[in-house]
């Protein structure tokens, strides 16, 4: 992965059209602004019942968007990003529909995960009280096949997205699949979509067990030895992160976004500057991604609450989702927890410019906050355009994550290109991109705690930032060429 900010987007939600359209747009207005792009679920289909994250088949391009030659196309360009959901497949899938019709005399017997699978003794209350659960209720859907069997199959997150097994030969065949269909594409980063949960386990949490820790590796090195680098989602307790970072290329930063908001809304950098020292360097730094805003990443172990703090208190952590909500008008809300449907406990729904109030000054701190920390920068294409949340989407689909999952259309694009704060913006992506300081040493300098302070040097090669969050005062300057004045932003 380039050291160069990346872009992550839904293809037909920014500007309407396909894996072509998009091209032509990161050739056109957002030329050298992004060194690579995640495309979010662009298999068959995309609108299933969790946005492309319950696939039919996964190494298809859905035809509304393209074809493979299209992403090969689009890969010549800029290096190109795809998820592997490893955790689940959809109800509707061939491999599903042959279980569904031949039962255990079917190939795909031993893909999906049922209650007898996982708990062959049976599952007593209190063992299923101990799995980990993003969402209410049990893991579990009540199905009748198609041959008249009964079964009770395991269900992470919807009753559409059917769990795999991924220790089975036949999940393992389905999973290095798609990764060979990947390679011959020419991607070359992947990101593993909801692989905290692929293990299941009787007895256990079934959630980042060291058997979860043990998958990933392995899949890991598969990957890699197609050439592919991995990046690894979880929202879990932070020293899950940095535990996990040892084991694959790239993890999320997923603790950022929350430790930003509590900086700007608490006016203290000292739990920001208390994970900057022990973060893992090998970061894909987001501010918003598709989904909400995490809050499980920087509280208390779930687990162990008693024994394993969080990076901020719990009362705290409770008035800054208050604060989110506050500064979006109640607009998320209405999109968050038991508001909306297909929720997690775990996020706040809601566009990161809207949590911050419309606030463009610290909006474009937050951003040069997230470009300077070591890792690799990534932008959502929301936030890209400093976008509203979409209230009108999320009446329609009563999807809370929807409020941050806008239809950009090409005109609202040329418009908000405009924008002076998105203008600003792609200044600052750009000289991320071009400064050769960021390719040098980086220092968290001594600060009040009030006022956070970082600086990168190569040389004779400087840039530095510099944040008041009581006042907003702020530093962000860039070394020029010798002979040149140095480059102050001002917001």
């Amino acid at each position: 992965m380039q050291n160069k900010v990346q872009l992550i987007t839904y293809v037909d939600r920014l500007g309407g059209g396909g894996v072509a359209d998009l091209r032509r747009l990161l050739r056109g207005p957002l030329q050298g602004v992004f060194g690579g792009v995640h495309l979010l679920p662009f298999f068959y289909p995309i609108d299933g019942a969790d946005a492309g994250f319950d696939p039919i088949d996964h190494t298809q391009v859905d035809p509304r968007l393209g074809d493979w030659a299209d992403i090969q196309a689009l890969s010549q360009d800029v290096a190109v990003m795809a998820d592997v959901i490893v955790n689940h497949v959809s109800a509707d899938s061939p491999q599903f529909q042959d279980y569904s019709e031949k039962g255990e005399a079917s190939r795909f017997a031993g893909l999906f995960l049922s209650l007898d699978s996982v708990f062959p003794q049976g599952a007593s209350e209190a063992q299923l009280l101990k799995v980990y659960r993003p969402r209410p209720g049990l893991p579990l859907r009540y199905t009748t096949l198609k041959n008249g069997q009964k079964k009770i199959l395991w269900t992470t997150f919807t009753p559409q997205q059917l769990d795999i097994d991924v220790q089975h030969p036949e999940g393992q065949a389905y999973l290095e699949g798609i990764l060979q269909r990947f390679a011959d594409a020419g991607i070359r980063m992947i990101r593993l979509d909801a692989a905290g949960y692929a293990i299941k386990k009787a007895g256990e949490s079934c959630f980042m067990m060291p058997e979860t820790f043990a998958f990933i590796a392995e899949f890991a090195a598969k990957a890699q030895a197609l050439g592919i680098e991995v990046l690894v989602e979880i929202h879990a307790y932070y020293k899950r992160q940095i535990e996990i970072a040892a084991q694959v290329d790239w993890v999320y930063d997923f603790a950022l976004p929350p430790l930003a908001l509590h900086a700007f809304f608490f006016q203290t950098a000292e739990p920001l500057k208390q994970w900057i020292a022990q973060r893992p360097r090998n970061a894909l730094n987001v501010l918003d991604t598709h989904d909400g805003i995490g809050i499980i990443d920087i509280g208390a172990d779930s687990a162990d609450r008693a024994g394993s703090p969080g990076l901020v208190p719990p009362a705290e952590l409770d008035a800054l989702v208050e604060r989110i909500h506050a500064n979006s008008q109640g607009e998320s809300r209405k999109a968050t927890g038991a508001a909306a449907s297909n929720l997690d406990l775990y996020q706040v729904n809601c566009s990161f410019f809207d949590a911050m109030g419309r606030d463009e000054r610290a909006y474009l701190l937050a951003r040069a906050l997230q470009f300077f920390l070591p890792g690799v920068p990534q932008v959502y294409y929301v936030g890209l355009l400093a976008g509203h949340n979409d209230m009108d989407l999320l009446a329609r689909s009563s999807v809370g994550r929807d409020i941050n999952r806008h239809h950009y259309s090409q005109d609202e694009i040329v418009r908000d290109l405009q924008r002076p704060v998105v203008q600003k913006l792609l200044q600052l992506i750009r000289l991320r991109n071009e400064h050769p300081a960021f390719g040098g040493e980086f220092r968290l300098h001594e600060s009040a705690a009030h006022e956070l302070n970082m600086s990168w040097q190569l040389g004779s090669h400087l840039a530095r930032l510099s944040i008041d969050f009581q006042t907003l005062a702020h530093e962000v300057s860039f070394s020029a060429e010798p002979g040149q004045a140095d480059l102050k932003l001002q917001y």
